[in-house]
């Protein structure tokens, strides 16, 4: 494994399920200031995650409670899981499978056009750690967005 590298090259985002999307998403952007960066839909058209930026790279996603897409259980509103940032997705996966952590979920491409895979922490908090080439939704909304003010 290359002595340089790092499996995490940062925080992407917290992932929080909520009672009512759009009442959170009034809450986030019209109380703190974030702005709306994307949304993402069901196969039968339903709301089901909105992301909000908060710098590039840096966001906070937004679950309806209807989203159970691997994620802590159905009944957790709130924080539901951590997702850490990396440069390189199937590096990180190597490394977390050499030191002997779990793999949850194996590495795929995600709804926003990422790439990802699955794991926890001995508390069995879930963490997604995404790679976010540029035809990911965050890469575009980040070109889009700019720099934070």
């Amino acid at each position: 494994m290359d002595q340089e590298f790092k499996t995490v090259a940062g925080l992407s985002h917290a992932a929080i399920r909520t009672r009512s999307i759009l009442d959170s998403v009034r809450f986030y952007t019209e109380v703190l200031g974030l702005k709306e960066a994307f949304r993402m839909h069901r196969e039968d058209g339903t709301l089901a995650a909105v992301y909000l930026f908060i710098a590039p790279g840096q966001y906070l996603e937004l679950f309806s409670d209807g989203t159970r897409e691997g994620i802590a259980g159905p009944d957790v509103i709130g924080i539901c899981h951590l997702c850490l940032m990396t440069k390189d997705v199937q590096k990180s996966c190597a490394a977390v499978k050499q030191a002997g952590g779990p793999i949850d979920r194996e590495i795929q491409r995600g709804k926003s056009r990422c790439w990802m895979f699955w794991t926890h922490d001995p508390d069995g908090t879930p963490i997604e750690i995404m790679e976010m080439p540029p035809e990911s939704f965050q890469a575009q909304a980040d070109a889009a967005m700019g720099p934070p003010r």
